[in-house]
C-alpha cells in the first residue's frame, strides 16, 4: 500500500514522519497550508526521513460569526485533535509536523501531539499581511456598527469589505490566532520566531523545512513532547499572553492543552502570573499595532528575551531545538530603537495582566475578563438579557442599548450553545456605535480575540447547567470590578434562591450529530470546555 503512494525500497528505512496540514480554501487562514506542508516534507527528506501528508479539517470563524454556524467553531477543536490522534496513531509514524493557520486548530493540533507523545514540531501557517489603510477582519464587523448608526454609508462599507482581507494568512492583530502561535512557540513546541511570520514569505516557507529537519532530530534523540511540556513551559506560555495582551481564548485552549498535557493548572494560575506580568505589546484590538508590524521589528524572540532577562521566564524548559529557552534566546538582540510595538518595563501598556480571572455569586466557578485599563476597572448597570448573540446583536443594531447597560448574553456556553460560540459581532457592534467605554457585556460563551471593550467571557457555571447567569433579570444590577476580581449580580440571596426553584432548562431540538454528542461529552470553560 505504500509502494502505491510513493515509497521506494529505500523509504522502508527511513523514519516515516506525518505531516498535518490543516489546509482548506474555506478561509484564507488556511488556504496555503498545503504549500508549507510540502516545504515541511522537504525538510523531512533532506534529514533523512520519509513525510506522509494527511489532512484535517478546518472551520472560518469570521465567516461563521454571528450565526449558527459558529457553534461548529470549538466543536472543530475536538474534532481536529481526534482526528490528528486517530490518523497518527493508525499509521504508527515516527514522529509529526502539526502545520495550522486559525483558532481552533492550533490547539487542537497541540492536544494532539500532547496525547500522542510523539516527537512533534508545530507550525504556524503565518498572519496575514495588513489590508489597505491598515484594515482587517475587526474592521469589517466594526464598520457594521458604524453603518447601523448611520455613521458610515452604504459605499464606504463596501469599500472597507472589500479591502481588508488581501490574501493567505490569519487575522492580522494579537487575536487569537496569533495569540496561540506565540503561546505554542513560547511552550517551547515550535522554533524560535515561527509565530512571528508573514504568511506569505521566504520566512514562513523556510521555517516550515526547518521543522521537517527538527522532527528528525527530536526522533533520533527520542525528544517527546512530556519532556517540554512541563508546568513551567506552560507558565511561559501564559507570561507571554499577557506581555503581548493576547486573546482570552489562550486561557480557555491553554487549560484544554495542560490537561491533554496531564499537566496541572488551573484559572488562578492565571491571576498569580498576571499580579507580576505587564502588558507590554501595543497590538490590536486594544492597541495600535497589527501582528505585521510586529514581525517587522523582530516578532516575538526580542521580547520573549526582555521576559527572560526580567525573570519573568523559565529557562531551563526544554524545546523542539534540542535546546533549552535560554539557550535559544542567548544571542537575541533587542528591538530597534525608535519602534513603538512593544514597550519597555519602565512604560508598559498597563503593568498587569489584562487577563482578569472573576469570582462572585454570578459566577462561582470564574469568568475571563479582558480588560486593558482603557475601559476603566468598574463598572456597574442594568441588566439587559438575552437568551442567544442574535437577539443582543440586533437590539444593539436598533439602537435599544442605552449608555450604563450590562448586556448579558446566555446559553451560548459550552452545552447552551452548545459550542460556546465567540460574540464577536455583538461586540464589535458596540464598538461600531461609540458604546465601547458606555456599557459592559457579560456572557457564558467566549469572544474572539478581536473583541475589546469592557467584556466578560466564560462565565462558570454556564446557564444551561443551572448557572447563576441563566437565573438574572431584566433590569437586575450587576457590578463587574477588576480591581476585586469580582463580578455580582445585586440581589438577595433569598431572591436567588427562589429564583433557582423556578428556573428550568430550555428545550433543545439539537438531537443528533456531532453537536448533540458535544453537549453530551463537553465539560466547563473554567476546566477549559474539554471533551474526554
Amino acid at each position: 500500500m505504500l509502494r502505491a503512494v510513493g515509497f521506494s525500497d529505500a523509504d522502508f528505512a527511513r523514519p516515516q514522519i506525518g505531516i498535518a496540514s490543516t489546509w482548506s480554501m474555506v478561509t484564507p487562514c488556511n488556504m496555503h497550508i498545503n504549500d508549507l506542508a510540502h516545504a515541511a516534507g522537504e525538510g523531512v527528506r533532506a534529514a533523512g526521513g520519509r513525510n506522509v501528508l494527511f489532512n484535517t479539517i478546518t472551520v472560518s470563524d469570521g465567516i461563521s460569526m454571528g450565526t449558527p454556524g459558529m457553534r461548529y467553531s470549538l466543536v472543530s477543536r475536538e474534532v481536529i485533535a481526534d482526528s490528528i490522534e486517530t490518523v497518527v496513531g493508525a499509521q504508527g509514524f515516527d514522529g509529526l509536523v502539526a502545520i495550522g493557520g486559525c483558532d481552533k486548530n492550533m490547539p487542537g493540533c497541540l492536544m494532539a501531539v500532547a496525547r500522542l507523545n510523539r516527537p512533534a514540531v508545530f507550525v504556524y501557517g503565518g498572519t496575514i499581511r495588513p489590508g489597505a489603510k491598515g484594515r482587517d477582519i475587526v474592521s469589517v464587523f466594526e464598520a457594521v456598527g458604524r453603518h447601523a448608526s448611520g455613521n458610515l454609508d452604504e459605499s464606504g462599507l463596501a469599500e472597507i469589505e472589500r479591502t481588508a482581507i488581501p490574501g493567505p494568512g490569519s487575522c492580522g492583530g494579537m487575536y487569537t490566532a496569533n495569540t496561540m502561535a506565540s503561546a505554542i512557540e513560547a511552550l517551547g513546541m515550535s522554533l524560535p520566531n515561527s509565530s512571528a511570520q508573514e504568511a506569505v514569505s521566504d520566512a514562513k516557507r523556510l521555517d516550515c523545512r526547518n521543522a521537517g529537519e527538527a522532527v528528525m532530530r527530536l526522533v533520533e534523540r527520542d525528544l517527546r513532547p512530556s519532556t517540554i511540556l512541563t508546568r513551567e513551559a506552560f507558565e511561559n506560555a501564559i507570561t507571554a499572553v499577557i506581555s503581548l495582551g493576547g486573546s482570552t481564548n489562550a486561557v480557555l485552549h491553554l487549560l484544554a492543552m495542560a490537561r491533554a498535557a496531564r499537566v496541572p493548572l488551573e484559572l488562578d494560575d492565571f491571576t498569580r502570573i498576571g499580579k507580576r506580568v505587564p502588558v507590554l505589546a501595543d497590538l490590536k484590538p486594544s492597541g495600535k499595532y497589527l501582528m505585521s508590524e510586529l514581525v517587522a521589528v523582530g516578532g516575538l524572540t526580542p521580547l520573549l528575551k526582555m521576559l527572560l532577562d526580567e525573570g519573568l521566564l523559565h529557562g531551563e524548559c526544554l524545546t523542539v531545538t534540542g535546546r533549552t529557552v535560554a539557550d535559544n534566546l542567548a544571542a537575541v538582540g533587542g528591538y530597534p530603537p525608535g519602534q513603538n510595538v512593544v514597550h519597555g518595563f519602565d512604560d508598559p501598556i498597563k503593568a498587569d495582566s489584562h487577563l482578569v480571572v472573576l469570582y462572585g455569586n454570578l459566577a462561582p466557578t470564574g469568568a475571563v475578563a479582558k480588560i486593558t485599563g482603557k475601559e476603566g476597572l468598574k463598572f456597574t448597570g442594568s441588566a439587559r438579557v438575552f437568551d442567544s448573540e442574535e437577539q443582543s446583536l440586533q437590539a444593539i443594531l436598533d439602537g435599544r442599548i442605552e449608555r450604563g447597560d450590562v448586556i448579558v448574553i446566555r446559553y451560548e456556553g459550552p452545552k447552551g450553545g452548545p459550542g460556546m460560540r465567540e460574540m464577536l459581532a455583538p461586540t464589535s457592534a458596540i464598538m461600531g456605535r461609540g458604546l465601547g467605554a458606555a456599557v459592559a457585556l457579560i456572557t457564558d460563551g467566549r469572544f474572539s480575540g478581536g473583541s475589546h471593550g469592557f467584556v466578560v467571557g466564560h462565565v462558570t457555571p454556564e446557564a444551561a447547567v443551572g448557572g447563576p447567569i441563566g437565573l438574572v433579570h431584566e433590569g437586575d444590577e450587576i457590578t463587574i470590578d477588576a480591581e476585586k476580581r469580582e463580578i455580582r449580580l445585586n440581589v438577595t440571596e433569598a431572591e436567588l434562591g427562589a429564583r433557582r426553584k423556578a428556573w428550568s432548562a430550555p428545550p433543545s431540538d439539537i438531537v443528533q450529530g456531532v453537536l448533540a454528542k458535544y453537549r453530551r461529552l463537553v465539560g466547563s470553560a473554567a476546566e477549559g470546555a474539554v471533551t474526554d
